[in-house]
């Protein structure tokens, strides 16, 4: 059985910083896509960023770019988000999905990703 388990979320300021974790069991976890997406009241889910395993590449969505950073560490079977230089509108619910054993390139559409996380929340102030 896949789960993943997100944690990291919470309250910060305008132009501070969060690292969010998610943690898979239940599936070869070296093999395929992670990736974090996000979704505020009112807003559809959107994708953050994303990672082939191993880490040889990763894509950002347009809004977090030069900001956000998605890196593994297979050996904790771990995939984490650091966000820095964070802005009101980042605020959303964070969460991990993943596309276990997929060979082909990685992308953000949220259709592809079999496997989500329960979320956690980070809110940005003003």
């Amino acid at each position: 059985q896949v789960q993943l388990l997100e944690s990291g979320g919470g309250s910060v300021q305008a132009g501070g910083s969060l690292r969010l974790s998610c943690t898979a069991s239940g599936y070869p976890y070296s093999r395929g896509c992670m990736a974090w997406f996000r979704q505020a009241p009112g807003k559809e889910r959107e994708g953050v960023a994303v990672i082939r395993d191993g880490g040889r590449s990763t894509y950002y969505g347009d809004s977090v770019k030069g900001r956000f950073t998605i890196s593994q560490d297979n050996a904790k079977n771990t995939v984490y988000l650091q966000m820095n230089s964070l802005k009101p509108e980042d605020t959303a619910m964070y969460y991990c999905a993943a596309r276990p054993g997929y060979y082909g390139v990685c992308d953000l559409n949220l259709n592809r990703f079999g496997y989500w996380g329960q979320g956690t929340q980070v809110t940005v102030s003003s």
